[in-house]
Formats: structure tokens, C-alpha cells, sequence
């Protein structure tokens, strides 16, 4: 890869997504972080800002000395005590980075730093100096730089190349530019600032209008060579530009671009999965490129046309970020034949039309109370509509007695051929109780596998359906049964004598073959 076709990426989840309300990562967590970072293939790790506690330099330690084939950079002030301690922390690394900063605009000047320009120019030129006493690679980034006198912001930046900076940073730290006045913005610089070839032109912007990206795109039409971002989009108040959408913007959209980076694109979504995990802050569900329903679709017509032809509605292949699952098909009301249909297939079952319409009228039915079918609501619609099993078992009555001084018990009555059968057990609950009279009165031997419980309406008095999945201890097969009710211990009692009729008819010889299946 030329260089003039490279953008890196800087990656400072580990500081500037550490400073995310809420999050705190221990060093161990950060060095697990890093290691990860660096299979991913970020190019710059900025792994905290040292001077800032004991903590945080030691987890930068620990990340420098750990890491290999990646640059190590550390945040410092433009004062020689944060520069010294930056490098204490980086000066194991491999390749070590000592990025210095300070605030460039009329705003930060007079209520925060209390300096003028020119005290501001000179501290820039000599943080700059000082680092390179200690490394090459330094990076000095303009703080607020959007709302910067242009004409100002480009001095100081001509200053501090000529004073040994190797990547300038361009910062909008308050998310305050739109995509046009950005690529203006960074467009101008190369312009005005005469020296500006002799150093790499980074970018680092916030996402306080939910531009950060599109800003970062900008910036790269416009010559920009560095993007600085975080993993999820992490950080100070909502955050910065999200690596996994700036990567994969620039792969899907390489001709526009014309931009590479080394990211492995596969390692994108362990990534997330690993930072959201750490940190504690779950991906939004809409999330591009890493969110659950990144490549979900509900809609009939949208998934007529994936299951035709993928790039009718998909951009990408989900497998090239490293999604173990290929696109998602939800099933819901929005939904249409041709879903359910392929659905059914991957699920054993080929129906005729006549079927299919059967199914499908009573998945509508069912799919305008739960907002997402499963698979499980398939089969039940499947043996409900076309494969009816006989009912061996009916639950007649059900009583319960249970409380938190007193031993659950069960009373339980189920009717075979026409005889009403009794029994009564105690359990460690009221379900527990309830499956054990049943246990005595069907005496089919059998294992409790999974039991679920979920709401199909709203409300106090909303229906409950109970799902459980019992495995049958002569064959070790697993059948599947389910119960509604308001009353959700019925609803288990119902549950549990459908999987032992399933069970029984299927032991008497009545399995219908290959459309119903049981899980072995």
C-alpha cells in the first residue's frame, strides 16, 4: 500500500472513551483491551493520559510494555511535567508516541487557560521541543480547533511542525461542525499552512450533532490522513467517531475514498462485543455496523429481496466484520410469505400451498400479539395447523398452596379418556410442585431441559406464555411443549403435559416423520 492511499487510525478508546460517564477500566482491563486493538490492526494506540493518577499510569505502562507492532501514545499537556511523565509511562514501547495538546480558540483562551495567542504559541513550540527530546514521534493537537481563529490555528500549526511535530491534530472537541464546513475547514489548512506537507494531518472530532463520522469522512476528502476514534463510538458526553463505521464507510465505499487502512475487518465485531463488555456500555440495538439489528430485517419486502439477491437491501456482508451469523431474518407482522416460507425450510419443513396459506394466516394471528416469532412459535404453528397430536393428557384443575413460610404444594388433575386423575407434591416452588404431580400421575420418565416464561400482551392482565423443553429419559430426545394462560402457573401446567403428549405420541409410533422434529 502507497502511503498516499493510507489513512491511520488512532484509536483512543483506552482515554478519551475511558472518559465516558460511568466507565473505569483497571489495568488489566485496559492491556486486554490493547491486545485487542492491536489484532484489530489500529495503527496508534492512545493508551491514557499518565499525569492524570497513579491508575492511569500504570495502565499505560502496562500497555506499552505489552503491546508490539503498534505506536503507544500518551496524552500531555504542553507543560514539561506532563511530558516528562508521559514518557516514563511510553518509554518501553516499541514504537512510542508522546502526543502534547493545548486549547488554540478565543473561547478556551480567556475562560479556561487565562493566556493570549502569543503565550499559547509559545508554550505549543515549546512542549513540541521538549518531547522530541525524548522521541520523533510527537503529535501535537490544536484543542478546540473548529472554533479556532483560522488564521491563528494555522501559525501555531506551522510553528510546531517547524518545532519537530510529525502529525498535527485538527480537533472539533465539541461536535460543533457540519460535514461541508469541516472539509472547508481542513481544506484551508493544507492551503495557508506552507509547511503542512512535512506533517501528517489528523483529525479527531466529537459527536455532540451526531456528525462525528461524516465530519471524519470530510476531513479525509479533504486531505486528512489521520482519524482519531473510539471503539462504539465511546467517550466524553456522546462521544466520538465510531472506528467500526469510519473503517468500514472507507472499505465499502473505496471508490469514492480511494483510501485504505490495515484494520482486519473481521476482528470489528469481537472488538465491540469486548469494549462493550469492559466498560459497560451496551451497543444500541440500530447501531451501525455492530448493533444487534445491523443487518435484521423485519419488513416482507425487504426480506423478499435479501433472500433473492442479498445486495438488494445489504451493503455489506455481516461475515466480513466478523459476525458469526449471517443476515438476520426477524420474523414479526411486518413479514411477509416468502420470509416465513424460507424460515420453515431451514427448520425442516416443505409445506404445499395449501399449508403454507394455513400457517401463514395463523402466524399473522399470532404475530400481531408477540413482537418477534421465533423459531419455537414456527414448530407450535407447524403441529398446531398441520401436525395435531392427540391429547393423552388434559389438565382438569390445578390447586396451589405456597408462600415464603410455608412448602409449595400442588394439587393437580388431569383427565385421560374421560377418568380424572389426582396427585399432590411439594417442590421447591409452585412450578417445581406442579411438575412433580404431573410426573406421578403420567409416570413418563423425563427431564426438566429449559423453561421460559414471556408476556404476549400488555398490562396486569396480560396473557403469559410458558415454553419448556423436556427431554424424554428412555430416548434422550427433547420435545418442545407450550402453554397460555393469564395465570402463568397454568400456563406451565399446560406446557408441561404438551410436551409429554408430544412425547407419548411420538414413543407410540405416531411421529410424523421429518416435518416434526425433535431435538436430539
Amino acid at each position: 500500500m502507497e502511503d498516499k492511499d493510507r489513512v491511520y487510525i488512532f484509536d483512543t478508546t483506552l482515554r478519551d472513551g475511558e472518559q465516558s460517564p460511568g466507565v473505569s477500566l483497571n489495568v488489566n482491563e485496559k492491556v486486554e483491551i490493547a491486545r485487542q486493538l492491536t489484532r484489530l490492526g489500529v495503527d496508534i494506540i492512545e493508551a491514557g493520559f499518565p499525569v492524570a493518577s497513579p491508575g492511569d499510569f500504570a495502565a499505560v505502562r502496562a500497555v506499552a510494555a505489552e503491546v508490539k507492532g503498534v505506536t503507544v501514545a500518551a496524552l500531555a499537556r504542553a507543560n514539561q511535567n506532563d511530558i516528562d511523565r508521559a514518557w516514563e509511562a511510553i518509554k518501553d514501547a516499541e514504537s512510542p508516541r508522546i502526543h502534547t495538546f493545548i486549547a488554540t480558540s478565543d473561547i478556551h483562551l480567556k475562560h479556561k487557560l487565562r493566556m493570549s495567542r502569543e503565550e499559547v504559541l509559545e508554550a505549543a513550540v515549546a512542549a513540541v521541543k521538549y518531547a522530541r527530546r525524548y522521541t520523533s514521534d510527537v503529535e501535537f493537537s490544536a484543542e478546540d480547533a473548529f472554533r479556532s481563529d483560522h488564521d491563528f490555528l494555522c501559525r501555531v500549526l506551522e510553528a510546531v511542525i517547524n518545532a519537530g511535530a510529525t502529525t498535527v491534530n485538527i480537533p472539533d472537541t465539541v461536535g460543533y461542525a457540519t460535514p461541508q464546513e469541516f472539509h472547508d475547514f481542513i481544506r484551508d489548512i493544507f492551503r495557508k499552512v506552507p509547511n503542512i506537507d512535512r506533517a501528517v494531518v489528523s483529525v479527531h472530532c466529537h459527536n455532540d450533532l451526531g456528525l462525528a463520522v461524516a465530519n471524519s469522512l470530510a476531513a479525509i476528502l479533504a486531505g486528512a490522513r489521520q482519524v482519531e476514534c473510539t471503539i462504539n463510538g465511546i467517550g466524553e458526553r456522546a462521544g466520538n467517531a465510531a472506528l467500526e463505521e469510519v473503517v468500514m464507510a472507507l472499505y465499502t465505499r473505496q471508490a469514492l475514498f480511494g483510501k485504505k487502512t490495515r484494520i482486519r475487518t473481521e476482528e470489528i465485531y469481537r472488538t465491540s462485543k469486548l469494549v462493550s463488555k469492559l466498560t459497560g456500555m451496551k451497543v444500541q440495538p440500530n447501531k451501525a455496523i455492530v448493533g444487534q439489528n445491523a443487518f435484521a430485517h423485519e419488513s416482507g419486502i425487504h426480506q423478499d429481496g435479501v433472500l433473492k439477491e442479498r445486495s438488494t437491501y445489504e451493503i455489506m456482508n455481516p461475515q466480513l466484520i466478523g459476525r458469526s451469523l449471517s443476515t438476520t431474518i426477524v420474523l414479526g407482522k411486518h413479514s411477509g410469505r416468502h420470509a416465513v416460507r424460507e424460515r420453515l425450510r431451514s427448520l425442516g419443513y416443505e409445506l404445499n400451498e395449501e399449508e403454507l396459506n394455513r400457517v401463514f394466516q395463523r402466524f399473522k394471528i399470532v404475530a400481531d400479539r408477540k413482537k418477534e416469532i421465533t423459531d419455537e412459535d414456527l414448530q407450535a404453528i407447524i403441529e398446531e395447523e398441520i401436525l395435531r397430536i392427540p391429547e393423552t393428557y388434559q389438565l382438569a384443575y390445578l390447586h396451589i398452596s405456597s408462600g415464603t413460610t410455608i412448602v409449595p404444594t400442588a394439587t393437580v388433575g388431569l383427565k385421560k379418556n374421560g377418568e380424572e386423575l389426582d396427585e399432590a407434591a411439594c417442590g421447591d416452588g409452585p412450578v417445581d410442585a406442579i411438575y412433580k404431580a404431573i410426573d406421578k400421575i403420567t409416570g413418563v420418565p423425563c427431564t426438566l431441559v429449559s423453561y421460559a416464561i414471556d408476556a404476549l400482551t400488555a398490562g396486569k392482565d396480560a396473557l403469559g406464555e410458558v415454553t419448556v423443553r423436556v427431554r424424554s429419559d428412555s430416548t434422550g430426545r427433547v420435545y418442545t411443549g407450550r402453554g397460555v394462560s393469564p395465570d402463568i402457573l397454568e400456563a406451565s401446567a399446560k406446557a408441561y403435559i404438551n410436551a409429554i403428549n408430544r412425547m407419548i405420541y411420538s414413543d407410540q409410533g405416531g411421529d410424523p416423520g421429518d416435518r416434526l422434529k425433535a431435538e436430539v
